[in-house]
C-alpha cells in the first residue's frame, strides 16, 4: 500500500497519505458492493447496455 502512495505522490506531485487513500478505497469498495446488491435483488439485466 506504500508503494502504491508513493507512485501516486510521484505522479500526481501531491503528497498522498496511506489513511486518506484506505479511506477512499473503503468508501469506493462499499459502494459497488451496494450497487451490486441492488442490481441482483432488483434483477435489473445490464448485458443489453453492455452489447
Amino acid at each position: 500500500m506504500t508503494a502504491i502512495v508513493q507512485a501516486l505522490s510521484r505522479i500526481s506531485g501531491t503528497e498522498l497519505d496511506v489513511d486518506s487513500l484506505r479511506a477512499i478505497l473503503l468508501f469506493c469498495t462499499i459502494g459497488l458492493l451496494a450497487s451490486s446488491l441492488l442490481f441482483k435483488t432488483v434483477g435489473l439485466d445490464m448485458s443489453i447496455a453492455l452489447l
